[in-house]
């Protein structure tokens, strides 16, 4: 959508966001002034003649994607959407980074319209772009159908020189280079000051170039000459065969007695400067949120162009849902993250006389769920094999093919993470990703924001635990399960055996309010007898609530509780059965989902862990987390320190991870009888 108005006009609407920009900042007295200066009118020609979207219909489904990368500069985007029209009032830009404000620090997803990410990491939104981008082209190739093009948008990013600079962003950008995301268009700010001053103190690659290699378009332009800008974000427009880069020349705080200063990127400019811009720019100096009536005008007769281009799409996708129902059919299930009422009857089954590692048990079970949730989409960090996520018949994209739903994100976890986020804010499709364990903190800060954002994002963890064995201390990890459960709004889940895996997936899979990690093993681990004649049943009910009794269902009969999870609930099984033996009563609980055992009211939480009787926690991996939840009268037999490259059981043995251990503190706590 390209529609011209004067040079005059667009200086106009670039000189409001500058003053109300300012204002805020020192309203707020915080915030960072120099990009929305400095990006100014890179905002008044993209907002005004580029953009495709509708400020009446934020949520509209085909709406070009813009995604400030560089959210510190969060002013020039709520400038922005309120002079176009979103629903975010100028009382609320007068609040600025206030508590509950619509314009916080730095823009949050779900909390103001017209955000797209929750961005300020920088790094992060580019990344999340990437995959907003790749969406669109998956679901082009699912959906469109000749004449009947109802997915066909762009996803435009503002970036900054610190967003160049993070590994996220060039990771991010080489797999959207190799896969010719044609519609992902990149302004890069470049405006060569960071905090500390110049960026030649730390950065002197050529950017452009590191892009064209990386397969993208490249040109270069100055970033506040409006006819070149116009003509810049056309040539993006022009050729969509491959990503585009337009590396915008700006200056931080432009216009203001501070431009080029470092000062200007996170600072208010301070009453004098903030009036000398003003007066440089004729606003009146006296009245802060002061907006000239032809920029109102003029996006007044914008928003009726816009209103009409979302009807004509509505009434486009009226017309494909007629002629083609079993794809608005899936449409619809696709974005509203609908399953299928029988989802549960696709779990395969399993042979208890067999141990089986869960994760190969997960591959069968998300091949059996992804073959009924046409939506669900993903991959692994080249580690497919070994995680077991590449689902059979269902193809692969791949440059300019995007029908399949598989995804070979390389080596390049940071990004899978980022990109698996922008994935599932697009809409239509249920992203998860796979990579070991150990390699989680190379994504954490995206899981971080997923959590944040509610996203319902699937991460596959498998190689769980210092039963890793061989590969040595490197890849076991031991502090990275309680790392995970410290997130907020993370459900982890670390299943048992097979049977367990499947009823996790598919507690994870209904989960539409935040993100969810399957942690597996990577050795074989028997299945467990659940006693009693409804352990079935109750095995059921009990993946889902989090927590259930794999063994010692008799309350009242209790001395010791043997709380584990994953592959550890067959060595509490195992000590158990000793200490029976001994003359113990001893319950077993298995906790799939400890996320989901903290939230039970406190007396069900009682009376499934059987207190007052004390409780040993059983775990491959540091436990801290656990004390609150089991009670005074309880000990961890975990893991406090690196392992050792040896065979499983010798390596879990040598950092004191063994029944021997399990049966020693249930007598210490039991004490004498």
């Amino acid at each position: 959508m390209t529609m011209r108005t004067s040079t005059t006009l667009l200086q106009r609407v670039a000189d409001t966001v500058r003053a109300l920009s300012v204002d805020a900042v020192e309203q707020a007295r915080s915030g960072h002034p120099g990009l929305p200066l400095g990006c100014a009118e890179i905002g008044a020609v993209l907002f005004a003649e580029v953009l495709r979207h509708d400020p009446g219909w934020p949520g509209w489904p085909d709406r070009d994607r813009l995604v400030l990368s560089a959210g510190h500069g969060s002013m020039w985007l709520y400038s922005l959407l309120h002079l176009t029209g979103y629903p975010l009032p100028l009382d609320e830009l007068r609040r600025f980074r206030q508590l509950d404000s619509l314009t916080p620090g730095h823009p949050e997803h779900g909390r103001t319209p017209g955000v797209e990410t929750t961005t300020g990491p920088l790094g992060q939104g580019f990344a999340n772009a990437v995959g907003m981008a790749l969406a669109e082209a998956m679901l082009s190739a699912t959906y469109n159908r000749p004449g009947f093009p109802v997915v066909d948008h762009r996803t435009w990013v503002l970036a900054s020189d610190g967003d160049m600079m993070e590994g996220v962003a060039s990771e991010a950008a080489s797999l959207a280079g190799h896969l010719r995301l044609g519609k992902l268009k990149v302004i890069y700010d470049h405006n060569q000051i960071s905090i500390e001053g110049s960026t030649e103190l730390a950065f002197s690659e050529d950017v452009a170039r590191r892009f064209e290699a990386y397969g993208w378009r490249v040109t270069t332009v100055d970033g506040h000459d409006i006819e070149a800008l116009r003509a810049a974000l056309a040539w993006a427009v022009a050729d969509e065969s491959r990503p585009s880069l337009i590396v915008a020349r700006t200056h931080l705080a432009y216009k203001s007695p501070k431009q080029d200063q470092a000062e200007a990127h996170g600072a208010p400019l301070g009453p004098e400067a903030a009036r000398a811009l003003k007066e440089r720019i004729g606003f009146p100096p006296d009245r802060p949120f002061w907006v000239p009536e032809e920029v109102r005008a003029l996006f007044a007769e914008r928003r009726a162009a816009w209103e009409e281009a979302s009807r004509s799409w509505q009434a486009l996708w009226e017309n494909w849902s007629r002629a083609f129902p079993e794809l608005r059919r899936r449409w619809d299930e696709a974005m509203a993250g609908q399953l299928p009422g029988d989802l549960a009857s696709a779990l395969p089954s399993w042979d208890p006389a067999r141990p089986v590692a869960t994760r190969v048990a997960g591959g069968r079970v998300l091949q059996a769920l992804a073959e009924r949730v046409p939506y669900l989409v993903g991959g692994s960090a080249d580690l497919a094999p070994s995680t077991h996520t590449f689902m059979e018949g269902l193809g692969s994209v791949g440059p300019g093919q995007y029908s399949g739903r598989n995804l070979h994100f390389g080596v390049r976890e940071h990004a899978m993470g980022a990109i698996l986020n922008g994935l599932s804010l697009h809409g239509g499709l249920r992203p998860f990703g796979s990579t070991f364990l150990v390699f989680s903190d190379y994504m954490r800060p995206p899981i971080r924001l997923a959590a944040m954002m509610r996203l319902p994002v699937l991460y596959v963890f498998t190689h769980d635990s210092i039963y890793v064995g061989e590969d040595g201390p490197t890849h076991q990890p031991v502090e990275h399960l309680e790392a995970l459960r410290a997130i907020p709004g993370l459900e982890v889940w670390r299943p048992a055996d097979a049977a367990e895996t499947g009823l996790a997936w598919l507690a994870a899979l209904e989960r539409r309010d935040g993100p969810c990690a399957l942690v597996l093993t990577r050795q074989g681990v028997p299945a467990v007898p659940v006693e009693g004649s409804d352990g079935a049943q109750r095995q059921r009910e009990g993946v889902r609530a989090g927590a259930y009794v794999v063994r010692g269902l008799d309350a009242a009969r209790v001395d010791v509780t043997l709380v584990a999870s994953g592959s550890e609930v067959a060595t509490a099984l195992e000590a158990a059965g000793r200490l029976e033996q001994e003359g113990l009563r001893v319950r077993v609980v298995s906790v799939p989902c400890r996320e989901r055992l903290a939230a039970m009211p406190p007396e069900l939480r009682r009376r499934l862990l059987a207190h007052p009787s004390p409780c040993v926690v059983v775990e491959a991996g540091v436990g801290s987390g656990w004390g609150w939840l089991v009670g005074e009268r309880a000990e961890l037999v975990g893991v406090t320190r690196f392992g050792e490259s040896a065979p499983a059981a010798q390596a879990a043995a040598a950092v004191g991870l063994t029944v021997d251990r399990v049966v020693e503190a249930a007598r210490r706590l039991v004490g004498p009888r």
